[in-house]
């Protein structure tokens, strides 16, 4: 490459990551990702204009809310389009759109990276270091049967709302398939006013998701108007050692997000864990927790912090599927059914996308339910849910990323 070249490239990714928005012709040919460029289709390379294969668009982007807004559609076909972004976070659903005819959608997509100062970053794990959650740039998956984008405008919202996450494998955007989880489907439920920064990792427990700098990550940007949602449980009852327990270190690691939280002037909300698919002969959801829901309950009675009751409303959710039928809200697949896959699966713990998706209702049905002032924000097209009558399974449609992995989630 000539200099004057390098140079050139150099300084446009320079202006690219400190601009506040940034718009692209999808019509026009685009180049592939490079940190030289900071923009440019991403993962599988760009898509061929014969073919209807999905793709990813990135953007190098400094940390921050940021509203995205994508035109769908296309002059040359008909589409058939899904929108998600960074590690499959869901924000449209399909959005079909007739030959010649287009549809904008705007949505807010957090953005952050493992640093928190010069000293001080998140002590990720190694199987996170490839994700696209915790990446320099902000990327959009566009799937479906057949993806059809017109434009995308990318502008930093600085000001807007957010709901934090915290949490273990059952809260985390879980990377690949067939694996999902409510954090990144709860983001399909919001308007473009309020963002969703899930901090949540497979395997962790209160405790270690404070050792891990993830609660501190969260407090250099919370601010008041803000939310922090934290489910734990389900691997916090496996801690032993000198003060384990529900009421001991579980409940101590439990103030500690309340203060910290409430220092900042955000809102800290408590959720119950999820149920794990463990039935009994008489078709009811077995106790598997222990004493942890109660705790959390005790704590937040004792601390006035609002609960959502996931644990109470996942075993609903499980009988009123049944036995069988319950296998389809998790990853359940016989080997074969995904390429590559040489084993069954069965994870009676970890949801697939159907499972997922429905929780993430429950958890926005909470949120009614507390009367939260973020529910203003809910989109016009939401239905009151109840876990009784879950939607059906086999009416539900999700077209798996291209990105896959049979290895279980940690935790259980």
């Amino acid at each position: 490459m000539k200099p004057f070249v390098f140079l050139s490239l150099c300084l446009l990714g320079i202006v690219q990551a400190h601009a506040q928005s940034y718009d692209y012709d999808m019509t026009q040919r685009q180049p592939l990702y490079s940190d030289a460029t900071g923009f440019g289709y991403d993962v599988i390379g760009a898509p061929s204009s014969k073919s209807n294969r999905s793709f990813f668009f990135s953007v190098k982007v400094p940390d921050g809310n940021y509203r995205v807004t994508v035109t769908l559609g296309s002059k040359k076909k008909v589409g058939h389009t899904v929108v998600r972004a960074e590690a499959r976070r869901l924000f449209v659903e399909m959005c079909n759109t007739p030959k010649g005819k287009f549809k904008a959608f705007s949505f807010l997509v957090n953005k952050r990276s493992p640093f928190i100062s010069d000293h001080e970053s998140v002590k990720i794990k190694p199987r996170e270091k490839e994700s696209m959650d915790w990446d320099d740039r902000l990327t959009l998956e566009f799937n479906g049967p057949a993806p059809a984008v017109k434009e995308i405008r990318i502008e930093r919202a600085p000001d807007a709302p957010t709901l934090y996450l915290c949490g273990n494998s059952t809260v985390v955007d879980q990377a690949r398939e067939p694996w999902a989880s409510w954090g990144q489907m709860v983001t399909r439920w919001f308007n473009d006013q309020v963002a969703v920064s899930n901090h949540a990792e497979s395997g962790l427990t209160a405790t270690s998701f404070l050792a891990q700098n993830r609660l501190d990550k969260i407090s250099s940007t919370l601010k008041k108007g803000d939310y922090v949602f934290c489910e734990f449980g389900h691997n916090d009852q496996k801690e032993k050692g000198p003060g384990a327990g529900a009421y001991y270190n579980f409940s101590f690691a439990l103030k500690k997000f309340i203060d910290i939280v409430r220092a900042k002037g955000a809102t800290i909300v408590f959720v119950t864990p999820t149920q794990r698919r463990f039935f009994d002969e008489n078709g009811k959801i077995r106790e598997t927790h222990g004493d942890y829901p109660e705790a959390m309950r005790a704590v937040a009675r004792r601390e006035k912090v609002p609960v959502i009751e996931l644990h109470n409303m996942t075993r609903t959710f499980f009988e009123a599927l049944g036995i069988e039928d319950s296998k389809r809200a998790l990853v359940h697949y016989p080997a074969g059914t995904f390429a590559g896959q040489t084993k069954d699966l069965a994870d009676n713990t970890h949801f697939n996308p159907y499972g997922a998706y429905e929780v993430a209702k429950m958890v926005v049905m909470g949120m009614k339910d507390l009367g939260l002032p973020v529910v203003k924000d809910i989109r016009k097209d939401w239905k009151d849910y109840d876990p009784t009558h879950p939607d059906d399974p086999k009416a539900f449609s999700w077209y798996p990323c291209v990105i896959n992995d049979f290895m279980k989630p940690d935790g259980n």
